[in-house]
């Protein structure tokens, strides 16, 4: 199995969630080993942001990178996306400080990775494999979240989330995706991000959520849904914090080979247990492979479908 990147260069524009700021995004290819990089084009010199777990900087309503004062926010999405088709090596150029929402899910990303071609390249693809448990804990009784890691031949991630509010918990409040099983596109990148009506005053008034509406996330006001298609998969809410794990996750520059498990877990934990995953060397190895069939099946059947080339 061998890295990839994209064929050719991509652009495309959108506003910031949080911002409310129009920007230009571009994708371009990267050679083998490089990884995914992040470069703040609008600012002179450019800065540049190799992903990594020790850059994550701030996670308060998305994941930020923060390097030489300069940040580049909502980096989720598109990571997930990037995990959902395979790809390891990527530049991807933006002309403000955060990516730009689109629709609130990772499809506007995936449409946008396969328009520009998926590219093998001539190294091997690495893995990290979870040799024991990791886990990271936080509060006690009903306000306790957790997250962990565990041995697994594959890739499969288990989320429970709790909100207390009638629209959210008229849906399921667990989700299992296991991609031996199923496809990252099909089951998990159209789920779009969610907020509340109440919340969207104190957001905006530490500088959040200003580019928010209904045509890039689930809204609510205190009892109902007010999107008028409601909603694209009957647990959307769950499914979209799985979305956002995928892409927290994938902040470690390689895909796992593992089970994630999550308890009301988000950005800040996320972090945090990969964080501690890099503190336990005896937790994990990295692992190559030389063909697809001696992979974990949930990587074998991805490349077969969402990992093929267009």
């Amino acid at each position: 199995m061998k890295q990839r990147t994209i064929k050719e260069m991509v652009r495309t524009t959108g506003v910031g969630v949080h911002s409310g700021t129009k920007v230009e995004l571009t994708l371009r290819p990267a050679p083998p080993d490089t990884g995914i990089v992040f470069s703040r084009v609008d600012l002179k010199p450019p800065v540049v942001f190799p992903v990594g777990p020790m850059e994550i900087g701030d996670t308060r309503m998305a994941t930020v990178m923060i390097r030489d004062g300069a940040r580049v926010s909502t980096i989720e999405h598109l990571l997930s996306a990037c995990a959902g088709l395979g790809i390891d090596n990527l530049y991807i150029d933006v002309t403000a400080e955060e990516i730009p929402i689109m629709d609130g899910s990772a499809s506007s990303f995936v449409y946008l990775l396969q328009q520009a071609g998926l590219a093998e390249q001539e190294a091997p693809k690495k893995f990290i494999r979870i040799l024991k448990p990791v886990e990271v804990r936080e509060g006690e009784g009903a306000r306790e979240k957790w997250a962990r890691l565990v041995p697994h031949e594959g890739f499969k991630l288990d989320f429970f989330i709790e909100f207390n509010h009638p629209a959210v918990d008229g849906t399921a409040q667990r989700a299992l995706v296991d991609f031996g099983e199923q496809s990252y596109i099909q089951a998990v990148a159209r789920a779009r991000t969610f907020g509340f009506m109440q919340d969207v005053e104190m957001l905006r008034g530490i500088g959040l959520a200003r580019g928010g509406s209904l045509e890039n996330a689930i809204v609510m006001d205190e009892y109902r849904i007010l999107n008028p298609d409601g909603l694209r998969y009957d647990d959307e809410f769950v499914r979209h914090k799985i979305l956002d794990a995928i892409g927290d996750l994938y902040v470690i520059g390689h895909p796992l080979i593992c089970a994630y498990e999550a308890h009301k877990s988000g950005h800040a934990l996320n972090n945090l247990l990969l964080r501690e995953l890099l503190k336990r060397p005896d937790a994990y190895e990295i692992v190559t492979y030389d063909s697809a069939e001696k992979a974990p099946p949930s990587y074998a059947r991805q490349m077969e479908q969402e990992w093929s080339y267009n």
